[in-house]
């Protein structure tokens, strides 16, 4: 199959991609990505020995005549990793995640409408749901609900996407997943940022009471998740995918720092931010029920896993947490910290 992998430099397009070479030999695949702050080529170092079986154009999905050009050479799916996705960045400024959550989104179904791509695959996010109560779960069948811009920015690409396939008859499936985990994420999020801050025996900013509970799932399994959806999935499919691991932030930390043999003090509670969903939980039981998935990887030998990998990728890691993201760390978390 050749592919086309928009924002594939990021945390999970990266991984897919790493995935799909370990798992299927007969692909192709096109990786657009613009190289945003998020994405890094160095995340995909390891595809150099795979020759052409990667090629790398570094291009917007907002740009029209890149995206047609490529689909033009032969593509048999698109899919669409590429987006702004850290809710805290869209509170800042979400202009961002409307241009390429949003209108990213239409670009890429238009061109494969009219250049007859044969599948289209969302990939989205349970935030798109809003906030659980404490007991029940998500599931496909939920309303859509988004609380942060950035929530609200994927939910209007996922009703695109359903959308292009009720109206003009496209092929596509969507998937929504909890909270991954594992390498190459970039340290703006909650476990790599607690991480790496431990490791620095910096402060740990953790939200509100720390009690929001999110379900956990490894980037890998999501990976494997994705690619049996992309090739078994009906057209206008629909699929939860969770790690059925519901974890409070606040043991999240304390399962890093016991990891790392860190102390609690260095935890900070540090004030809410606004609309901060109080629980997510996925019932995946259709994904595991219709095409026989489920998750692999135990969460604590996950973590353990997880950690390991930024104390061996240190310069990774610190290269990212200079410059720009110092300048965001410093405006989103400055106040906080120094109260």
């Amino acid at each position: 199959m050749k592919l086309l992998v928009t924002g594939g430099c990021g945390f999970i397009g990266s991984n897919f991609i790493l995935y799909l070479f370990e798992n299927r030999p007969e692909d192709q695949i096109i990786n657009l990505d613009s190289l945003t702050y998020a994405g890094n080529l160095e995340n995909l170092v390891d595809t150099q020995s795979y020759g052409d079986r990667h090629i790398f154009i570094k291009g917007d999905v907002t740009d029209k005549v890149t995206v047609s050009t490529i689909i033009r050479e032969g593509i048999d799916a698109v899919v669409n990793f590429a987006a702004e996705s850290h809710v805290d960045r869209s509170i800042i400024d979400c202009a961002a995640f409307i241009n390429t959550n949003i209108y990213g989104t239409q670009v890429l179904l238009e061109c494969c409408r009219h250049l007859g791509v044969k599948r289209f695959a969302q990939v989205s996010t349970d935030e798109v749901y809003g906030s659980l109560g404490p007991t029940g779960l998500f599931s496909e069948t939920s309303p859509i609900a988004p609380n942060s811009p950035y929530a609200a920015s994927k939910a209007a690409a996922d009703l695109l996407v359903r959308s292009y396939n009720k109206t003009y008859g496209m092929d596509t499936v969507i998937t929504r997943c909890s909270n991954n985990y594992g390498p190459y994420q970039f340290p703006e999020k909650l476990i790599p940022l607690m991480i790496t801050n431990a490791l620095e025996n910096r402060d740990l900013p953790v939200y509100g009471d720390g009690m929001n509970i999110r379900d956990w799932i490894h980037v890998k399994d999501h990976c494997s998740a994705i690619d049996t959806i992309l090739r078994k999935a009906e057209s206008g499919s629909i699929y939860n995918i969770g790690g059925s691991c519901e974890k409070a932030n606040i043991d999240i930390v304390h399962s890093i720092l016991n990891n790392l043999d860190k102390p609690k003090s260095l935890i900070r509670f540090v004030q809410d931010r606004p609309g901060h969903d109080r629980r997510y939980a996925m019932d995946s039981s259709r994904l595991q029920r219709d095409l026989g998935w489920c998750p692999s990887i135990d969460f604590e030998e996950g973590i353990k896993q997880t950690i390991m990998w930024y104390i061996e990728h240190e310069e990774w890691w610190r290269r990212i947490k200079s410059g720009e993201y110092m300048n965001y760390y410093s405006q989103w978390y400055g106040n906080r910290l120094s109260c």
